[in-house]
């Protein structure tokens, strides 16, 4: 049965879940000391190993068996029960932007963290040393096959395409675990049930080079790519337009040239220019339509660079580089009423929203999964700038294991 208000009062004042609730409170210092330790490990998209290491280190210290699996994730579950089907609860390992050394990840005078990926995702691996922590200092649910696997997984950001969710999804003996319960980010505003849908995609053009002054009229890589650029976001503003729906009530579509590289030296026609542009939208359909349109822009914007070329002519390769597939929960999900009941309990106003999470794998193949931050306050994500400060971590933390033992115990 789902959990509603009253039933969530009962499950926090139980004697099982008053001690490891309260645990949050009192190690708040101990928390904030592995947040800082753990994002001191660079962890940069790909290259998680490092800090997968180290997160499987301190799971172990706190009682947790920890592996990790094939595709580079920390999978931690209580000592002696196999990796049956269970509730997972996951943060992503990698970051967008990596400290270039441990000084540069810092607490500043108001008590708040500093540095590339405190905030995303080093507020999610923290809630899950803290729960494996709290956990192990008295055990909410006693049996022990009804226990979560906790995951600390790669491959979330950029371009790798969700490739650790991907894994544990894959359906292994009997072992993918039957809901996730995803903490991505700090902030508990929000409840990710809907997988927003994205594509990705890489345009590469080619050609002879040269002297800027000597061979000029040769086709150049740079030029075209800059019309490519231009004439698509031209075209997908006036479709926009020409659609006649209203942008406030449209489902909400983007893009992004994300990456332009090309080109060695100011007097040198470049040999080749290159772009990766990142297509969403709420409606799969629409990211097609932006896709095709792309597609349409690199082959005019080759044909227009050539038709004025006096000299050697460029050509392009148009190639997808990513995809996350969309979903939803089904209505009255009952992972979705745990959580709502638990925010109405513990006084959380949240929204639901959708986002691009690694919910996103689970929700496309029909498994529950919702994505939600992990407490805390932050600001400032894939910038150099980014901060995470623990006021109402608490708050966070109190809610995923409040929410997660209703799940398990409702089994």
């Amino acid at each position: 049965m789902p959990l509603v208000a009253g039933s969530v009062a009962d499950l926090a004042r139980s004697p099982e879940l008053r001690l490891p609730l309260d645990w949050f409170r009192r190690e708040r210092a101990w928390i904030n000391e592995q947040h800082l330790k753990l994002c001191r490990v660079p962890a940069p998209t790909f290259l998680e190993q490092k800090r997968a290491e180290w997160m499987a280190e301190r799971f172990r210290s706190l009682g947790w068996e920890a592996r990790l699996d094939r595709s580079g994730n920390v999978v931690a579950g209580l000592p002696g029960r196999r990796d049956s089907a269970t509730v997972a609860v996951t943060a992503h390992l990698d970051t967008v932007l990596a400290p270039r050394s441990p000084d540069e990840i810092k607490l500043s005078g108001d008590g708040r963290l500093l540095g590339p990926g405190v905030s995303d995702n080093g507020a999610g691996l923290a809630a899950l040393l803290a729960i494996a922590a709290a956990w192990s200092a008295s055990p909410p649910v006693r049996d022990t096959s009804a226990a979560p696997l906790l995951v600390a997984n790669v491959g979330e950001e950029g371009e790798g395409n969700l490739s650790g969710m991907r894994y544990l999804c894959r359906d292994s003996n009997g072992s993918r675990p039957k809901a996730f319960l995803v903490l991505d980010g700090p902030n508990t505003d929000h409840i990710t049930c809907r997988a927003l849908a994205s594509r990705r995609f890489e345009v590469v053009i080619s050609g002879p080079g040269g002297h800027s002054w000597s061979d000029y009229g040769a086709g150049n890589p740079v030029h075209a790519l800059s019309r490519v650029i231009a004439e698509f976001t031209s075209a997908e503003f006036a479709a926009s337009l020409a659609s006649g729906v209203p942008a406030d009530t449209a489902p909400r579509s983007s893009f992004n040239f994300g990456l332009i590289q090309g080109g060695t030296s100011i007097n040198c026609i470049p040999t080749e220019a290159r772009a990766k542009v990142d297509l969403r939208s709420e409606k799969p359909e629409r990211i097609d339509e932006m896709a095709a349109l792309l597609a349409a822009s690199v082959a005019q914007a080759s044909e227009t660079e050539n038709s004025r070329a006096t000299g050697g002519r460029v050509s392009a390769r148009f190639k997808e580089i990513g995809s996350r597939p969309g979903g939803e929960l089904d209505e009255g999900a009952p992972i979705l009423n745990y959580l709502l009941a638990v925010d109405a309990f513990l006084g959380i106003r949240s929204r639901l929203d959708c986002s691009s999470t690694d919910a996103n794998i689970p929700l496309s193949m029909g498994i529950p999964a919702v994505s939600i931050g992990a407490g805390g306050q932050g600001g400032g994500a894939h910038t150099p700038a980014e901060w995470f400060h623990p006021e109402s971590r608490e708050l966070g933390l109190r809610r995923i294991l409040l929410a997660l033992c209703g799940m398990l115990l409702a089994e």
